[in-house]
């Protein structure tokens, strides 16, 4: 609904355009109702009554509720991201900063954690095998980054390895992260540092985490190692 407002200094009458909101407190709204009673139940026009919008204005920036989903763990990846860019980061092991990245991207969701495990719940429903496909490809690729921000850097069948015991202990971890909001992070962390500990010593990254924070004029051969 349109309305109107009177400008004092001039007593003219103005017509208010409807609110623009932006992507993140379109978000933010969505995950505030979920709050309140659960995701399953948020309907996209309760979100634009939230906003006080028309619904025209949520499909400009969204086609679909799960998307609102989506955008939610965009924002635990933008928060990994962010964590990355701390220069202390290369200074530590290559196990410490796969913990360090992965438990900023679970805290990013930890106070709406609830919510967070019924998102996932509902890509997980029986039937909605057009949601768990993309998924699956958003797990990919949130473990992508994970690597390029610690600094992973194998190639060939080595990087593909790598990577898939990297994706079988970030899911792992998530799952016990997603059990129980008081317990969950801890018995996740214990989790990801065995599992880490184990990826590591099976494709030598501390070697390669020496050599990363060695100057140039000394990180051109591994014999400089010990």
């Amino acid at each position: 609904m349109l309305a109107f407002y009177t400008q004092p200094h001039d007593g003219l009458v103005a017509r208010m355009t409807p609110m623009n909101p932006t992507r993140d407190q379109i978000v933010d709204a969505a995950v505030e109702l979920a709050e309140q009673a659960d995701w399953e139940s948020v309907r996209l026009q309760d979100v634009a009554h939230r906003l006080d919008c028309p619904l025209q204005e949520l499909s400009n920036h969204f086609r679909e509720k799960e998307e609102l989903a989506d955008a939610w763990f965009d924002r635990a990846d933008q928060a990994m991201l962010r964590a990355a860019a701390d220069p202390a980061l290369v200074s530590l092991p290559v196990e410490s900063r796969l913990e360090h990245l992965l438990f900023c991207w679970l805290d990013a969701m930890q106070a709406r954690h609830r919510v967070t495990r019924q998102m996932i719940l509902g890509k997980l429903e029986p039937g909605h095998i057009h949601i768990q496909i993309p998924s699956v490809l958003r797990i990919s690729r949130t473990v992508q980054w994970l690597r390029e921000a610690a600094h992973c850097n194998a190639s060939g069948l080595r990087r593909a390895l790598e990577e898939t015991a990297l994706t079988s202990l970030f899911v792992s971890s998530f799952v016990l992260w997603l059990r129980d909001a008081e317990s969950g992070p801890e018995q996740a962390r214990a989790l990801f540092r065995r599992g880490v500990h184990g990826i590591n010593r099976r494709f030598g990254w501390q070697a390669a985490t020496i050599l990363e924070a060695l100057p140039p004029a000394q990180a051109t051969s591994p014999d400089r190692v010990n």
